[in-house]
């Protein structure tokens, strides 16, 4: 039987913006001619996939459909939910509609990942196809590439042929995260596998009112145009609540699918910075490089109310002391060691090493050293023009 996916696509991707006025959700952001979701749906052209079900709500229906045309998919369903219940009561809810059988394998994907080679994430989707119970469940890790207190974690422990999960930690911070990478933890993706049988029996076990509230939720929804339309005085009862506090942390059958593979949910503008410095050869053009007195920068992609660039400091180069009206900024150091003014304070910073400049604070960039520095700058806000820019003190006789 081939595997069913439900894409859960909900968020609204209000981490990523200050300005909540104009903030996007972030599966749907065009990052230049792509966008998370648009991934997502590519991932799932392969033939051991079935049709999908996209779990979303009535603000992103448009935009989903035009996702999906795109894409080429004339075959799918979608899933509305009347209200937020987080993460429990979208996956119940989606496995719950009719036509699913159950004994149908089900791959539950989240709309803003970004995920690299595929070939050996969907050959270990198959690999594990056949472990599959009416109670059990896989959760997939990824083999965590730094310590983060981003992320969720979990412990893991050979058991015949399988990874079964010994413990979950939630979001540490950075010293206890490194700590259990070192004993070999992986990040949670959540991303989850598993039959609609075992939905229904872990739910019936551990959120019996949330598994009454949603079934009454899909047999009383009205179905139009491949769209489902979840009742809503049903659905309203439900509790507010994660998959992972309502089941993975209660289940007993928990199996893991440890992946060494790239992997993002490009959360923050740092993750963000990081793909485009990835990517910046596909994205440089010599018409949006741009000499200064201290070196050069370099537009990378001017996105809805968020543009990139690069930074290249030359040694010695000291950027003018500044502020801006209209933008705050996010700096990832891909190379060097600068040395940053932010308001009152002076401090390095090293590569990889992250900073953000809120609007109208005072802030300077300098290279005191022989090595060029090298930052992947995101300006976010309404105005990102070089005509923001207020200088206080600049080397090179620009202040007027």
């Amino acid at each position: 039987m081939k595997i069913r996916p439900v894409i859960l696509c909900g968020g609204s991707g209000t981490r990523l913006w200050t300005d909540k006025k104009h903030h996007q959700p972030k599966q749907f952001i065009d990052f230049g001619n792509w966008t998370l979701f648009g991934k997502t749906l590519e991932r799932i052209k392969n033939s051991i996939f079935d049709y999908p079900i996209i779990s979303t709500n009535k603000k992103y229906i448009r935009e989903i459909k035009k996702h999906l045309r795109l894409k080429g998919f004339k075959n799918y369903k979608i899933v509305l939910e009347p209200a937020k219940r987080n993460t429990a009561p979208a996956i119940l809810s989606t496995a719950l509609i009719k036509e699913i059988p159950e004994n149908q394998p089900l791959i539950f994907l989240t709309s803003d990942h970004l995920i690299e080679k595929i070939n050996l994430f969907n050959k270990s989707i198959k690999k594990h196809q056949k472990y599959l119970t009416d109670k059990n469940i896989f959760i997939f890790g990824i083999k965590p590439s730094y310590p983060s207190s981003d992320f969720g974690y979990f412990l893991s422990n050979r058991v015949k042929n399988r990874q079964k999960v010994s413990k979950f930690i939630e979001k540490p911070n950075l010293e206890k995260a490194k700590k259990i990478i070192k004993k070999n933890a992986y990040w949670n993706s959540g991303m989850f596998f598993l039959t609609k049988k075992s939905i229904i029996n872990n739910f019936k076990e551990y959120q019996t009112k949330n598994f009454n509230y949603c079934l009454n939720s899909v047999n009383k929804s009205r179905f139009k145009n491949n769209v489902y339309y979840l009742n809503k005085n049903e659905f309203l009862k439900c509790k507010t609540i994660s998959f992972d506090y309502a089941i993975l942390e209660k289940s007993k059958n928990i199996n893991a699918i440890n992946l060494n593979i790239p992997w993002s949910d490009l959360g923050s503008w740092k993750e963000i910075c990081k793909i485009y410095n990835k990517l910046k050869i596909k994205y440089q053009k010599k018409k949006n490089i741009f000499y200064r007195p201290w070196g050069r920068y370099t537009n990378l992609y001017s996105g809805k109310n968020f543009l990139i660039k690069e930074l290249y400091v030359k040694p010695q180069g000291v950027l003018s002391l500044q502020k801006h009206f209209h933008r705050s900024e996010h700096w990832v150091v891909t190379q060097g060691t600068p040395k940053i003014t932010l308001n009152r304070k002076k401090f390095f910073l090293k590569t990889n090493e992250t900073i953000f400049i809120p609007v109208k604070s005072i802030h300077r960039i300098e290279n005191p050293y022989k090595k060029p520095v090298k930052i992947i700058e995101a300006q976010l806000g309404s105005i990102l023009k070089e005509t923001d820019i207020v200088r206080y003190q600049d080397i090179y006789g620009r202040v007027k």
